[in-house]
């Protein structure tokens, strides 16, 4: 004990011998506790203190006193859990055919691969755009196939599906991961004692996976719940809670009213969140350790392979049909009516929308963003896996808890916060309405992707490797430049492009944000599907579809040449 003591001393002297290591530590908390801690503590305070200042829940009593407030929130329940379920499902059918299915060509992955970068480099409601261009009442397939000319695309059913067709890739991407590391000894043991192969899923793989699956299920719900962007344009007059806290301070002008709203969908999250965090990812953790000990032998049955392949490559298609129904409907004169080509919509966007300042706006702001979000990301995460203080659960836990903030919330709880909260008057203040606000908006929702991130990469890395330069004199922040951050460059480099990505393609939390001295495309988008102009809106989500992809392709292109990988690999 004594020993141990002493150790805790020797580390304790060490920590605060080095400044640079105390200043970083002290700057992060900070900034996590102004800009995450902060406007969400105003938000509960605004609904649980009175205007003589005493604690009071009639403001919460008001809301749900309200008929449409409460139809909201059982809306959004039932649309989360149809969307969790129903997204988690076919992400696993995805999983299994790429994992466990002999497949006859490469275009089946190659599909897979686009099905899975498409929702992170599309703005979020391009689905709902095409979803209302093919099958509304001017739809393609509704109207002109069909010849169904009263057909309603909007409300419960069509959130509902565009939802799936949004999130279903990321369950994909976490189940094909899990399935992966199953080692395929446990099902041959099953097959050789005479299972069928249904019997091997349900009793072997099922269950080794049932953590992971509500792990999917659990990311799907949050994202579906505090969605915005689909149920402002193809939701109707179906409230969900996003919307209705939206419509609640822009529409009705009740700023504590929506601040009440926003805390009930945030407590809603934070569970499901909690859930999710730290009990079914430890479960999925402790059920799958490492990785498979040998290759899988994969089923090569007719019967299995062929339904299961033409289901999926469908379905594929069909995700990829919605994507492409965008730049056509920036290409036609009149969706639905004259569908001779023009190019009227994007000269429009430039000459009389003010195209260019909405994408440079954006485009700035953005790359502003990436950099700070990428270099706090590793920052935090070398402090979190490398370093021993007491703040680093506070730290670790502030950062991820962005995680499971809807955008919405944020912005709401930003206008609390620095419009009318505590800091009335100077620096914090003044930053209401510029542009400094809303790249700290995009810092503080990619924080958590770029830090789980740098996380898993840093904990690959020996402590010996580090300690070296230690022994060698060099100071925190000189072993954190020369050598930690080359090691994890290729994250550091993902973090950056995932930013952008993230922060160009926003609209929850900054669409309570934005004013006329800023145009941001995706609240340009969303502004012209309102209206019904469609030509205008697939134009300027075409071009920032293309831009995003292109920052995607650029960086990977970068990361391929320049990254660790190759490196190692000419070693």
């Amino acid at each position: 004990m004594a020993k141990k003591s002493q150790s805790q001393s020797l580390d304790r002297k060490k920590f605060f011998a080095d400044p640079i290591m105390v200043t970083t530590i002290v700057l992060l908390i900070v900034f996590l506790t102004l800009f995450i801690l902060y406007p969400l503590a105003i938000l509960l305070v605004d609904s649980v203190v009175s205007e003589g200042g005493g604690i009071s829940l009639d403001v919460f009593k008001r809301i749900f006193a309200m008929s449409n407030f409460r139809r909201a929130i059982t809306n959004t329940l039932k649309v989360g859990f149809l969307v969790g379920i129903a997204s988690s499902l076919i992400g696993l059918l995805f999983a299994y055919v790429e994992e466990y299915v002999q497949l006859k060509t490469k275009f089946m992955s190659g599909l897979f691969k686009v099905i899975s970068m498409l929702p992170v480099v599309s703005p979020p409601f391009v689905l709902s755009l095409s979803m209302i261009m093919l099958f509304g009442k001017a739809g393609i397939i509704t109207r002109h196939l069909l010849h169904i000319y009263d057909n309603n695309v909007y409300g419960f059913w069509g959130i509902a599906i565009v939802q799936t067709l949004t999130f279903f890739p990321v369950c994909y991407m976490m189940l094909k991961g899990l399935l992966k590391n199953i080692d395929p000894s446990l099902e041959e043991a099953a097959r050789d004692m005479g299972a069928s192969r249904s019997k091997v899923f349900t009793t072997v793989t099922l269950p080794l996976i049932l953590p992971g699956l509500g792990n999917a299920f659990l990311v799907t719900f949050i994202e579906s719940i505090a969605d915005f962007a689909n149920p402002m344009i193809i939701g109707g007059s179906y409230d969900t809670l996003a919307t209705s806290i939206y419509l609640q301070i822009t529409g009705a002008y009740d700023k504590e009213g929506a601040s009440a709203m926003a805390v009930v969908l945030l407590a809603i999250t934070l569970m499901m969140f909690i859930v999710q965090k730290y009990y079914l990812e430890a479960k999925s953790t402790a059920t799958l350790t490492g990785k498979a000990s040998r290759q899988r032998m994969l089923i090569t049955d007719k019967s299995v392979t062929r339904p299961l392949t033409i289901i999926c490559s469908l379905f594929a298609i069909f995700v990829i049909a919605m994507y492409i129904c965008v730049p056509f409907g920036a290409m036609f004169k009149t969706w639905g009516y004259d569908f001779s080509l023009t190019f009227k919509w994007f000269g429009l966007v430039f000459s009389r929308y003010k195209g260019f300042k909405a994408f440079k706006d954006s485009f700035v702001l953005s790359l502003i963003a990436s950099p700070i979000t990428a270099l706090f990301s590793m920052i935090i995460s070398y402090l979190v896996v490398k370093r021993n203080f007491k703040s680093k659960g506070f730290i670790e836990a502030v950062s991820m808890l962005a995680m499971a903030v809807p955008g919405t919330v944020l912005g709401v709880g930003f206008i609390r916060g620095f419009s009318a909260g505590v800091f009335r008057t100077g620096f914090l203040q003044s930053l209401y309405g510029t542009g400094a606000l809303l790249v700290i908006v995009f810092i503080v929702r990619s924080l958590p992707t770029g830090t789980r991130s740098g996380i898993s990469a840093l904990r690959q890395i020996d402590k010996s490797i580090e300690e070296s330069a230690y022994d060698m004199g060099a100071d925190s922040f000189k072993v954190f430049t020369t050598v930690t951050l080359p090691l994890i460059k290729d994250s550091f480099l993902s973090g950056l492009v995932t930013t952008f990505v993230r922060s160009i393609t926003a609209i929850s939390a900054i669409i309570l944000l934005v004013t006329p001295k800023y145009l941001l495309i995706t609240v340009q988008i969303n502004e012209f599907a309102e209206k019904g102009s469609y030509g205008l809106a697939c134009a300027f989500a075409t071009i920032l579809i293309i831009i995003t992809y292109s920052a995607v392709l650029l960086m990977n292109t970068f990361i391929k040449y320049f990254g660790t990988s190759r490196q190692i690999k000419e070693n």
